[in-house]
């Protein structure tokens, strides 16, 4: 019959043990090849699969665009026109010329384009304009109105393959990491491969955590806070490249994502014993810097996407590392516990 002490054993080393055979050097590097070949195998196919749904793809891209709120001056007055539903331009309009257009005394207004007499006998047709106070027309002029073109006639190809590359890595990561899983976790204790499962799981909820809270939240402000940056530089944005949009949306959602894996990163690097509370509260300064850099190089180089982008990030961190403290407090709390038992 085992005893207590046996049992304990028995435990700890199930934990440390190493699962999987023993192989040479020459099978991990066969075993290496065919991950490869595998990973490149299903971003190929996802790829594909991307660019043959490239205009889906696009339009939920493009959707951010749309939601995204314009920022009127209170100095003068705006004017939008439309046709039905066609928004055809938009007019600021300075007090003097207020003045001499006495159209409407509210800062925002909308005008539509309507027929005014039609006498079809002529084949003449008479256009007026006329004042829209329609809720659905009002919200339809605060929003963006910049266009996405393209200036080459290759842009389309390129805009395209674009899109199924983000898209692609995308859809094909969880096969990826799946298959390096399958090559690593051989090598790794029983301990560890608890801690891996782990982080996975949650690593998994928080990437997409971060592209829609990008998407929904941050996205609409940083689009918004783009043209107003270049409106107080004293450039105007009536439109923009494609393959511009593309990349700074794509790559903005993908850093989001990828930024929030900060906590399952350093949780799991902290039940491993390489960092501790006191590494991370000194590692504060630097992680800041840090953040902004990934702003910059993940989003647009002005000021207003990176602080967008470097806050949450950093509201993360100061919130794994007190999940660290206070799992360090607990354990010093258990190991205090079983001293004050073995000494009774």
């Amino acid at each position: 019959m085992a005893t207590d002490g046996e049992e304990l054993r028995t435990e700890v080393d199930e934990e440390d043990s190493e699962g999987g055979p023993v192989k040479t050097f020459l099978e991990h590097l066969e075993d290496l090849r065919w991950v490869l070949i595998k990973s490149l195998s299903a971003l190929g196919v996802a790829i594909l699969f991307c660019l043959l749904a490239g205009n889906l793809v696009v339009s939920v891209l493009m959707r951010p665009l749309t939601r995204a709120k314009a920022v009127y001056s209170k100095e003068v007055q705006h004017i939008t026109l439309f046709f039905h539903t066609n928004r055809l331009a938009s007019f600021h309009l300075r007090p003097e010329d207020q003045r001499a257009f006495p159209i409407s005394t509210n800062p925002r207004v909308v005008v539509q384009l309507t027929p005014v007499t039609n006498d079809a006998s002529q084949g003449t047709w008479l256009l007026g304009l006329k004042l829209d106070t329609n809720a659905s027309t009002l919200e339809m002029a605060d929003r963006l109105n910049i266009p996405i073109v393209n200036l080459s006639p290759a842009g389309g190809f390129i805009v395209a393959f674009k899109v199924a590359i983000y898209a692609g890595l995308v859809l094909a990561a969880p096969f990826i990491i799946y298959f390096l899983a399958a090559f690593v976790f051989p090598a790794l204790r029983m301990r560890e491969k608890k801690y891996v499962y782990g982080g996975m799981v949650w690593g998994l909820g928080l990437f997409m955590l971060g592209v829609c809270f990008c998407y929904f939240v941050l996205m609409p402000i940083a689009l918004t806070a783009s043209v107003q940056y270049s409106e107080w530089l004293g450039f105007s944005a009536p439109q923009w490249r494609a393959e511009d949009y593309i990349s700074f949306v794509s790559k903005f959602m993908l850093g989001m994502g990828v930024g929030f894996e900060l906590p399952v990163v350093i949780l799991i690097l902290a039940k491993l014993g390489i960092v501790n509370y006191a590494i991370l509260s000194k590692a504060r300064r630097y992680v800041i810097v840090i953040n902004f850099i990934l702003g910059a190089v993940l989003t647009t180089p002005e000021v207003i996407t990176q602080v967008l982008m470097a806050i949450p990030l950093q509201i993360l961190y100061e919130i794994t590392v007190w999940i660290v403290w206070w799992q360090e407090r607990q354990e010093k709390k258990r190991q205090a516990l079983e001293e004050q038992q073995e000494t009774s």
